[in-house]
Formats: C-alpha cells, structure tokens, sequence
C-alpha cells in the first residue's frame, strides 16, 4: 500500500470515528465558519444576475479547496511527517461528515411524534430540512424525516468520502463548500433564482457520483433489495433533484414505504412524483429503520472510497499535484 493511500486510509477512518463519537459540534463548527464568510461575500457580490452567482460560487467553493489544498502542501512539506498528513485527513474527515448529527436530529424528532407530542416534532423538524412544518401532521412530518434522511446519508456522507477518495483534503474539503452553498442561495426563491443557479448547478454535478454510490448501497444493505432496486429504477429520474430521486427511492424500497408527493417549502406548494407507490405510508418507527440504514451505508461508503482511491486517482489524471496545490 502506499504511504499517500495508507495516510488517507488512517485519515478518513479516524475522522468517520471522530463524528461518530462527537457529531457536529454546537459552536466553533468550521462548516458554519465557511456560511458566514459565503455570507459576507453573498452581501457584496449579489445582484439578481447569474453571472454574479457564478463569481459568488466560484469565490466561495474554489477559495475553500485552494486553501485545502495549500495547507496539504504545507502538512507535506514538513518532510516525512506522515503523523501530520493523517491528523489533518482526520480533521478534515471529521469536518465534513454530518451523519451523526442527521440521526441526532433525525431522533429527536422520531421521539417527539412517538410521545404524540406534534408541536415538539413540528418545532424540530427545521433543524433537518427547510419545509414548512406547521399545516403537517404525524405521518407527513415521518416522511420528511426519512426523506431527508435519505438525501443527507449522500450529502453529508457519502459524497464527501467520494471527493475525498478523489482528491484528498482539497476534495473533502471543495465539496462540502459546495454543498453548503448550494443549501445557502440553491432554491428557486426569488432571490436565489438567478444568482444561485451556478451553486445549484455545481452541486448536482458534485453530488451525481455520491448519490449513485449511496443508492446501491442502500439497495445491497437494506431490508429489501429488490424492492429497493425496483423503486430506484422505476421512480429514481421522476424526482426533480437528480441527486435525491435516486438516493429517496432507493430509501422508499428497502424500507418498504413510501415517499414524495405534496409538500411546501418557503410558502411553495411542490406536487413531487410519489416514490415506491406500492409502499406502505411512513410511521414514526420509520424514522429509526432509515437511520440504521443510514448509518451501515455510510461505513460502506467508507470501506469503498478507501478501497476505490487509487483506481480514482489513477482515472482522475493528475490529483497529486491537486492535493499539492499546483503541478
């Protein structure tokens, strides 16, 4: 093995741990840090313009993997200080990942709708997705839990350990920048329509290799891998996300349930494709079953992006001299 994939093997195990031990912290998270910078530069740079969004993304995104990748540089120029590589993989790792806070929250809201307390599980939902909580009753507040469970598994864990296996810390790092835009100005608000087409754009590019990954492991682990293969190959491309479609239904199937159809964001009602339509309506139990389905794809994913990282670096060209920081 070789000693850059073996530092990235310790790295990304030790960071996958470090989450599972602690989840996001409430203050001082460095992905918070990056929002209020992107904000700041969101409040000088915003004009009702795409072009200007596209600067905004290309700013925000492209300076987060810059600096991953000088301070990769720096780490390795300490001269065989392999220790310092694998922290910083770890830290990064860490960073990025988000699973155990998604079940964290997924949970409290599963608990609330378990002791009938609806205004509870309404009050907590915001702090998993941005629907409007409120004209929801019990079992559509399930679904949005394992809906967004779903779609987070890719999104805060998967899709990391992806870039990550492609471009190291510059890839860990650049893609959850990413992310984290496309969640700041990506929705078709009439503020965001024009000046957050590049980030939503980016990150459904970002986020293809992710989403796939996270739907075949849904499949093989899941409780019904047939059904789960059925529901991503018939109702995957009906979603209007091109990332969630596949990751949801693929949920919808190995849990048995199923997924989509009305539901309201910011004021807008969205009629969506129903998901796995020969499903049963999502209970609250629901909401723990998609967490352990969670949890095992995410340290799939890990074994994968582990294994896959020369095969990647390899088909990628040149990711040493990215994870350099120039040729």
């Amino acid at each position: 093995m070789r000693a850059d994939h073996a530092s990235f093997a310790c790295g990304a195990a030790l960071g996958f741990l470090g989450d599972l031990a602690t989840g996001d912290p409430r203050r001082g998270h460095p992905v918070a840090a990056f929002g209020r910078a992107a904000g700041a530069a969101e409040r000088r740079l915003w004009r009702d313009h795409r072009g200007y969004g596209a600067l905004h993304t290309a700013l925000c995104a492209g300076g987060a993997a810059a600096g991953a990748a000088l301070l990769t540089r720096a780490v390795r120029g300490l001269g065989g200080r392999r220790g310092a590589e694998v922290a910083l993989t770890a830290a990064a790792t860490w960073a990025v990942l988000g699973g155990t806070s998604l079940g964290r929250e997924a949970r409290a809201v599963g608990g609330a709708l378990a002791a009938g307390d609806l205004e509870a599980a309404r009050e907590r939902l915001p702090h998993l997705c941005g629907r409007d909580p409120q004209a929801l009753d019990g079992p559509q507040i399930a679904r949005a839990v394992v809906e967004s469970v779903a779609e987070n598994t890719s999104d805060a864990v998967v899709g990391a350990l992806v870039w990550g296996a492609v471009g190291g810390v510059p890839g860990l790092i650049g893609f959850r920048a990413v992310n984290t835009l496309d969640a700041m100005v990506g929705h078709k608000s009439p503020r965001y329509r024009r000046f957050g087409w590049a980030a939503a754009r980016l990150d459904d590019v970002a986020g293809w290799p992710g989403a796939r990954l996270t739907a075949a492991l849904a499949t093989l682990a899941g409780p019904d891998p047939r059904g789960a293969w059925r529901a991503w190959r018939r109702d995957g491309r009906r979603h209007p996300s091109p990332n969630a479609g596949p990751v949801e239904a693929s949920f919808a199937g190995a849990l048995g349930v199923r997924l989509g159809g009305t539901l309201a964001y910011g004021g807008r009602v969205e009629h969506r494709p129903v998901l796995n339509s020969g499903g049963r309506p999502v209970e609250s139990a629901d909401i723990e079953r998609a967490i352990r389905l969670s949890r095992c794809v995410g340290v799939l994913s890990l074994g994968v992006s582990v294994a896959a990282r020369p095969v990647l670096r390899a088909l990628t060209g040149r990711p040493r001299a990215l994870e350099r920081g120039g040729g």
